[in-house]
């Protein structure tokens, strides 16, 4: 006579692979709103097939603290946004862009315009920040040589202007 188990392996997977999932989302997944004031839209790179949420972020002692995996958005004028994220994990492949591609930014089309490494000590925030002519994105992450403090020698900027 041979014993049936009772056991149902289906059940224990699905019991597991929830779990599991519950875990994960609890310490692995960031809700936007974690890294800034408010959630401000998508980003979207198809020449590069990029996508990241965007969180607002603002000044806090006269810096910005970028999002460790999704892109940070801050602007002081209304013709221009500035957006940030890090080489390492968000924008691994910004360097990839080339002039004239597509850029989305909620749900309104950019072209970029031009694109520029320079030496961080070069970069003059309150210039890079000020108003344009036509609605602007400008984006920006490390370049060149990293730091051990986590930090690099230049940074790769992105200029896109609204069609």
């Amino acid at each position: 006579m041979e014993l049936k188990s009772r056991f149902d392996y289906k059940a224990l997977f699905v019991l597991v692979y929830f779990v599991g999932f519950i875990i994960y989302s609890i310490f692995m997944l960031k809700p936007v709103e974690a890294f800034g004031d408010v959630y401000s839209g998508e980003l979207i790179i198809p020449s590069i097939r990029f996508a990241s949420d965007v969180a607002t972020l603002s000044l806090e002692d006269g810096k910005l603290n970028t999002p460790d995996e999704i892109v940070g958005s801050y602007s002081n004028v209304s013709s221009k946004t500035l957006l940030i994220g890090h080489s390492s994990t968000v924008f691994q492949e910004l360097h990839r862009v080339s002039d004239n591609d597509t850029i989305i930014y909620s749900g309104k089309l950019y072209t970029v315009s031009s694109i520029s490494t320079l030496p961080k000590s070069e970069i003059n925030m309150a210039k890079l920040l000020e108003s344009s002519p036509r609605d602007t994105l400008v984006i920006m992450t490390c370049a060149g040589e990293l730091y051990d403090n986590g930090d690099a020698s230049h940074r790769l900027i992105v200029f896109a202007v609204a069609n």
